[in-house]
């Protein structure tokens, strides 16, 4: 079977036009709810985060820093080196 070109071209220029239609009406879309698109993903963004806190300071969290001490096996932080100690390399 022969195409031919006249052929080749109109089926391109189907394919770009049906492109740019759709390309323009996801522009259009987003265009006219550009104001619920934003306020949906402030609220989803704000749910993520909160949704993590467990909804604010409830009796159930714990009172004070028990839970912020080091474990036994921890190890030590290391020693500030003396002032011009630099990295140990000799002058």
């Amino acid at each position: 079977m022969k195409f031919k070109f006249n052929d080749i071209a109109n089926a391109i220029s189907v394919a770009s036009g049906v492109t740019l239609a759709g390309i323009l009406a996801v522009g259009t879309y987003v265009f006219v709810n550009k104001d619920a698109i934003i306020e949906d993903i402030k609220e989803a963004a704000i749910e993520s985060v909160m949704g993590g806190m467990g909804g604010g300071l409830t009796p159930e969290l714990p009172i004070g820093t028990p839970d912020l001490a080091p474990p036994a096996d921890q190890a030590a932080t290391p020693a500030v080196p003396p002032v011009g100690g630099g990295f140990g390399i000799p002058n």
